[in-house]
């Protein structure tokens, strides 16, 4: 192949990843920007990483009722890798999800949230929630994952954390 050719190829390529970069990015800001308030409970988990710098690990209790619903062993996931599924929620009063009852739906069923399964778990967007070095005390009291949902796929984009009386941290 002529230099030419090659480079000119490679130009494309690069090309086209950067566009799809920038029309991934451009998807997470409209759901940042237009998404319904979803507030998740959390559930404990140890906030630190010496090799990643900084974050808190993230667990949802959510997270928890799929896997309590669907009453599969994690083997049974495994086999379900990386599948997209949608789980159906409610929301009370202040915009906490919790899973809908079995069989519930219509207006029952506002919202669904779309998750995957990776590593024979349930994964709702983000496992962890990064911050500047040194404030990890700031965000010790973080009871509520705030996410933004697209309504019409589900997607789940994480924009901060607050504590048990949904204030932002």
């Amino acid at each position: 192949m002529k230099p030419i050719v090659s480079r000119v190829l490679i130009a494309l390529g690069a090309l086209l990843v950067l566009v799809a970069v920038n029309f991934a990015i451009a998807g997470k800001e409209r759901v940042r920007r237009d998404g319904e308030v979803v507030y998740l409970q959390l559930e404990p988990v140890d906030p630190r990483s010496l090799m990643q710098g900084d974050y808190m690990a993230l667990r949802f209790a959510l997270v928890r009722e799929i896997e309590s619903r669907d009453g599969d062993a994690k083997a049974d996931r495994a086999a379900r890798e990386g599948q997209m599924m949608l789980a159906p929620v409610t929301l009370d009063d202040q915009r906490i999800a919790t899973l809908a009852p079995a069989g519930a739906t219509g207006t029952a069923v506002p919202l669904k949230l779309r998750y995957r399964i990776r590593g024979g778990q349930v994964w709702l967007g983000t496992n962890a929630f990064f911050f500047e070095e040194g404030s990890a005390e700031r965000f010790t009291g973080a009871r509520f994952g705030e996410f933004r949902v697209d309504r019409d796929s589900g997607e789940a984009v994480l924009v901060g954390l607050r504590n048990d009386k949904l204030e932002a941290m």
